[in-house]
């Protein structure tokens, strides 16, 4: 999502140039009436001159009236609305900042060193060291209003004595370096040359500890993939990358780093390695240093989380998180390795959008989902026991994976089954010396029938924690989930999901690959879930939706050991869109509202007198006939306003009483970019996954919205829940994990806390918006249905199923040849249709960039778009056919009903009045007009004074 920035202010100018031209024609003609007389007498100068100034500053009030109250009106709102987050709220915040960190911290290796001594001396290594990650860029980044715990003030906070002359020698060592903002990328790592370090640097450390600290950080962004080549980055500030060897990713170590691990393990053999950042990077290197004896991974800590990697290292919390992606020893050996980036269609030109204020000229892009189901661990595990890979030579840090200064034991005590709903009961009992908290995981292995139905052989199907446990003390979780969690999608048969006839091994594990207890659950009968017989989560049956998005591609199968991975894994072989697809691509060059009309459609009345205020529905069923006779009062030009501009807010409609409800960005704060009131940043969405803590997840919700009611803010732009389908996505912090079950566990937490708090959540980006690369560039995205469903909508389906959530923002990304903001099989067919979905669907931000349309997004499931001023195509066009009217009241029926059920309808929270701003200017107006009457009065007296005298003189 991107921010208001200066080419917002372009497109207000723009806007309001009519205004503006109308004002110069008004002062061009005020400017010749008093050139004009003055050959004139001095009575008709004097009365033309002070019409033609009165005139002017007259005009000048109604300009400045007629921007105020049009384009200029929702911004102006915007700024001066909200207040600030409370004392209370800001330190309750930041206390759950640290909780969450103490828990998504995770403990990768120790071969004892860890923890260290209570208030020991440490070494501290890396240039990162001064210059962590918080979390990332863009419109997740952290609000600079609050003050940020660095890495170093942690381990200080925890006791530890750093040595000063280290972080002072990286501190000065490139002082220099660019500060960026949010947008920036910059993928630089300035660290010193070995050579760097004086003898006399190393000595004096050596004598300070013999314990090192090597921090080692990546920052990824929103706008940008992370570098898969980094040598072929250019950078204007003039910094090079020679860092990097032609063909070296950005992660994995520079050649500096290299030398600095080398350096710092010459001379120390205690050496502990923090990771700071939330893609998964090769860490391969720290398995070739003996004198590496432990390994904490470390992601976005947001504004005091670093308090917490100081606890850790001490001994005062136990580590207790868990991976949430699988760390391999070489990305470039992924799946997805060569099918993930930038790549162009070579047949597309016709449908090239020129240069815009957002991006130069583009042509439609695509990426191809080759490795299907087997994203992650899924196909780590799977290709493990099918034999393709060596496990132990591929994978470093399993997904799940973490951990303690303790240990357990876990144990299947039972699995039963009650009207369709399985519990597992697993007992977790502390064996070693110390407190500390455990994470269970459940994980399925399903019958598997060679070239049959798709399914891997590690699934986690449910997780949870337990409390603080003391040692020899146990605890007995309970772990459930409906039978029909176990069945797959079979798009290529009964184009249903099925559970097929089988043994289904449930395996209580440390992580997706290490089981320590298992327990085996029969279906002795298929089940398919078809219109018949629908899935009991499902208003309607879950059937065939995504065809047309498979495409001409080859997708991995795991038949025959998975016999076509080097074909179906293989780079593109054609950029070309073939024919049948290419006759289903529309952007805003050939899609035409006319085209689209249903003749069966009957236009609804509009503009009736029915005395109904927004306030009247609050609590209003949604199919409740009240509704129809509170929609027909809206004009069309109320409908338009709503659609039109839903950025940052949805707007007033005072014909109505619908006053202008505030929406701000996340997802690991709330911001408002107008009024620059922002809370406090928590952890990146990856440390809070990594806590596998769904109470955690739900406290985090609850704070942004007890934060969000302080600055009177109604929607949250969050949670984020995108899948890490490669280590490079720019955006991998603000999405939890490459685990669609885990990422759904961790949103719908979030979304129920925010929204018990009254705060709609926009669950975003919906869907299939896993990279960053061309994202705006309409992104060609093609997958099969069964991944689709399983893997990239499984998190949305569970906020809509399991918390109820009420908005949406769809993505930039075409789903195949079809904008997902405008994807009826998505929007409407599967998300209100399958899922029960109500509610209201947002889209990402409205720079139209060539396929943006209102008129397209009403008539297939989107409701509002993302701007907060006129553009080409956010204002409807057409505004007489059935279809449009129509389609309009459906969308603001939807924005009307979330709105009417949030905070923002809170009897406490209705604003009774005008803003206070709008009446200052009413009140000008009033003394403006005033005045001027009074000076008329005073011109004319004067006038006629002056004239009667030239009179009497002649």
């Amino acid at each position: 999502m991107l921010s208001i920035n200066m080419d917002d202010v372009i497109k207000v100018v723009s806007s309001i140039k009519g205004h503006l031209i109308a004002l110069g024609v008004v002062i061009l003609l005020a400017v010749a009436v008093m050139i004009a007389c003055r050959k004139m007498k001095k009575s008709k100068k004097y009365l033309i001159r002070w019409q033609a100034g009165l005139g002017l500053v007259l005009a000048a009030a109604i300009i400045v009236n007629l921007i105020l109250t049009g384009p200029m009106y929702t911004m102006v709102s915007l700024a001066t609305g909200g207040g600030k987050v409370s004392e209370e709220n800001v330190v309750s915040a930041t206390a759950l900042c640290e909780d969450i960190a103490e828990e998504g911290i995770v403990l990768l290796d120790n071969q004892g060193t860890l923890p260290l001594a209570k208030n020991s001396k440490l070494n501290v290594f890396g240039w990162a060291s001064t210059n962590p990650c918080y979390g990332g860029t863009g419109s997740g980044a952290l609000s600079d209003a609050y003050p940020t715990v660095t890495l170093l003030e942690g381990l200080t906070n925890a006791g530890f004595e750093l040595n000063s002359a280290l972080s002072d020698f990286y501190t000065s060592y490139r002082a220099d370096r660019p500060v960026v903002g949010m947008w920036s990328q910059d993928w630089t790592l300035p660290e010193p040359e070995a050579a760097s370090y004086s003898s006399e640097l190393l000595e004096q450390a050596k004598a300070f500890s013999d314990t090192a600290l090597i921090v080692i950080t990546r920052v990824g962004g929103e706008g940008a993939d992370l570098p898969t080549d980094v040598s072929q980055v250019t950078y204007d500030a003039g910094h090079s990358y020679n860092d990097f060897e032609p063909g070296e990713h950005y992660l994995q170590l520079s050649r500096t780093e290299e030398d600095m691990v080398d350096l710092v393990c010459d001379n120390f053999d205690n050496v502990v390695v923090v990771y700071n950042g939330a893609n998964a990077m090769e860490l391969g290197w720290v398995k070739e240093h003996s004198e590496i004896k432990s390994v904490v991974w470390c992601a976005g800590t947001g504004q005091s989380g670093f308090n917490a990697l100081g606890s850790i290292l001490c001994g005062d919390v136990n580590p207790s998180g868990r991976t949430i992606d699988t760390f391999v020893y070489d990305l470039t050996q992924t799946p997805t390795w060569n099918n993930f980036g930038s790549f162009n269609y070579t047949n597309m030109t016709e449908f090239e959008m020129p240069a815009s204020q957002f991006s130069g000229a583009v042509t439609p892009g695509f990426v191809n989902y080759v490795e299907n189901i087997y994203v992650g661990y899924k196909f780590y595990e799977t290709a493990a026991a099918e034999g393709l890979i060596d496990y132990d030579k591929t994978v470093i840090y399993p997904f799940g994976h973490g951990l303690s200064y303790t240990t357990f034991t876990q144990e299947i005590d039972s699995v039963t089954e009650a009207e369709g709903r399985l519990s597992v009961q697993v007992t977790v009992t502390n064996t070693g010396s110390v407190e500390g908290r455990e994470v269970v995981q459940l994980y399925v292995d399903p019958p598997y029938t060679n070239g049959g139905l798709e399914k891997a052989s590690a699934n986690l199907i449910a997780a949870d924690k337990t409390g603080l446990l003391a040692p020899g003390a146990s605890e007995t979780v309970t772990l459930e989930f409906d039978l029909e969690d176990l069945a797959s999608y079979d798009a290529y048969g009964k184009g249903c999901y099925v559970l097929e006839q089988g043994d289904y091994v449930l395996s209580a594990n440390a992580d997706s690959h290490t089981v320590l207890d298992a327990e085996t659950y029969t279906v002795n009968a298929e089940i398919v879930y078809d219109e018949d017989n629908k899935r009991d989560s499902d208003a309607v049956a879950a059937v065939n939706e995504f065809g047309f998005a498979e495409g001409e591609v080859t997708y991995l199968s795991r038949a025959d050991g998975f016999a076509n991975y080097a074909e179906a894994t293989a780079a593109p072989a054609s950029y070309e869109l073939g024919a049948a697809y290419k006759a289903t691509f529309y952007n805003n060059s050939n899609w035409k509202p006319e085209d689209f009309n249903d003749p069966e459609d009957v236009a609804p009345t509009t503009g009736a007198k029915n005395g109904l205020k927004l306030a009247d529905m609050v609590g209003v069923a949604y199919d409740d006939p009240q509704w129809d006779t509170f929609l027909d009062q809206l004009t069309v030009s109320d409908m338009d306003t709503l659609i039109a501009l839903g950025g940052y807010q949805s707007a007033e409609v005072p014909s109505i009483g619908k006053m202008q409800a505030v929406d701000c960005d996340g997802p690991a704060s709330i911001n408002n970019n107008f009024t620059k009131q922002g809370s406090i940043g928590f952890p990146s969405a990856v440390m809070i996954a990594a806590t596998w803590n769904e109470d955690l997840a739900y406290d985090f919700g609850e704070s942004i919205g007890k934060m969000a009611d302080d600055m009177g803010v109604s929607g949250w732009y969050a949670p984020a829940m995108n899948i890490h389908r490669s280590a490079f996505a720019g955006r991998n912090f603000e999405y939890y994990s490459e685990d669609g079950m885990l990422s759904g566990i961790m949103a719908a937490s979030a979304v129920r806390g925010a929204q018990d708090q009254g705060v709609y959540a926009f669950m975003k980006h919906f869907a299939l918006n896993d990279q960053e690369s061309k994202r705006t560039e309409m992104l060609c995205t093609w997958s099969t249905e069964q991944a689709i469903r399983e893997i990239y909508l499984k998190p949305f389906e569970m906020c809509v199923k399991d918390a109820d959530c009420h908005a949406v923002m769809s993505s930039f990304n075409y789903i195949g040849t079809t904008y997902a903001g405008s994807c009826p099989e998505l929007l409407i067919d599967v998300l209100r249709g399958e899922w029960g979905f109500v509610g209201m669907v947002l889209t990402d931000y409205y720079g139209v960039y060539g396929y943006q349309d209102s008129d397209r997004l009403i008539r297939n499931g989107g409701d509002f778009c993302l701007v907060n001023y006129d553009t080409e195509t956010n204002h409807l066009t057409d505004t007489t056919s059935a279809t449009a009217l129509v389609s309009a009241r459906q969308a603001c029926k939807n924005i009307l009903y979330t709105v009417a059920n949030s905070r923002a309808y809170y009897a406490d929270n209705l604003n009774a009045g005008m803003p206070g701003w709008e009446k200052v200017m009413i009140g000008v107006d009033v003394v403006l007009f005033v005045g001027l009457a009074a000076v008329e009065l005073l011109v004319v007296k004067q006038g006629y004074a002056k004239r009667k005298e030239e009179e009497d003189q002649a």
